[in-house]
């Protein structure tokens, strides 16, 4: 969601220059700087930079550099020429003298300079409207091109999670053999002690490897795996629901640690936990 866009063009005497900042946001987080001559349009610009942009923490500004051909402020004559006459006349009355810088005194007095105020001409507005739409199109570029990074990015690490699970699979029967190993001679340091039925021994080692078992697991992740390649290069606003299949994919590796039992095994669950980290840091960009 990360991207930036600036556009400028001269209309009439004046420049506009926009410039759009995008971070990254759950939703859309608009803040917009706007001169005061198109504030107006600022209902607008707002609703235009949500259907284009749809999410993140965004930053609009909109501003005018004057070229200098006309002065926006301007001496207001009819003040000047009343504070001029009441200065003389009261002058006069009380014998005091007049300024010897009638000017220095007639530009300090309340009112006696004037602002302008501009009305927002439409055509020109249309103007202004293609440069906003110019700026906020170089950010939708810079989104796409960084997409296509992290397009690379989640393809290569999805790799790696699949191919982390796979290599599992050559630890299962030795990991079946050692719990088989393991509770037979804890039995037989006890057996001359303790009586067991060796039926229901069995029994009960075939239900605990059978809660070891870790097939519907691989076979989970392995459909999450695809699924959030096939979402990512089919789908259009993905970002949301990619974090939902990560945390799904998170979900199936913690249960495989879980049941692993086994310290390669257990090696595999943290390289795929620390693979899968990197993608939600990275889905967290997309949009």
């Amino acid at each position: 969601m990360t991207g930036f866009g600036k556009a400028s063009a001269e209309i009439g005497n004046k420049k506009i220059t926009v410039e759009v900042k995008s971070l990254n946001s759950k939703q859309l987080d608009l803040s917009t700087r706007i001169c005061s001559l198109y504030r107006e349009k600022d209902i607008e610009i707002r609703n235009e930079l949500a259907q284009q942009l749809e999410r993140g923490k965004v930053d609009f500004a909109l501003y005018i550099d004057n070229s200098g051909k006309e002065s926006v402020t301007q001496i207001n004559q009819s003040v000047v020429e009343a504070y001029f006459k009441q200065i003389f006349e009261l002058s006069e009355k009380m014998g005091v003298p007049v300024p010897a810088d009638w000017f220095s005194v007639l530009l300090r007095m309340p009112d006696a300079m004037k602002s302008e105020m501009q009305e927002l001409d439409e055509t020109e507005w249309v103007e202004v409207k293609k440069v906003i739409a110019s700026a906020v199109n170089q950010l939708i570029e810079f989104r796409i091109q960084e997409g296509k990074s992290l397009e690379n990015v989640f393809i290569a690490k999805i790799a790696n999670i699949k191919r982390l699970s796979q290599e599992i699979e050559k630890y299962e029967a030795e990991r079946i053999d050692k719990v088989k190993t393991r509770l037979r001679e804890n039995l037989l340091a006890i057996g001359e002690k303790v009586d067991y039925d060796k039926n229901r021994f069995e029994q009960e080692l075939i239900f605990y490897i059978e809660k070891l078992d870790v097939n519907e697991e691989k076979v989970r992740l392995a459909n999450h795996l695809s699924y959030f390649i096939e979402t990512m290069q089919h789908e259009k606003s993905l970002g949301k629901k990619l974090g939902f299949i990560a945390q799904e994919i998170g979900r199936e590796i913690n249960t495989l640690g879980s049941k692993s039992n086994h310290s390669e095994m257990q090696k595999l669950v943290v390289l795929m936990k620390d693979e899968l980290e990197q993608v939600k840091e990275q889905v967290l960009n997309v949009l």
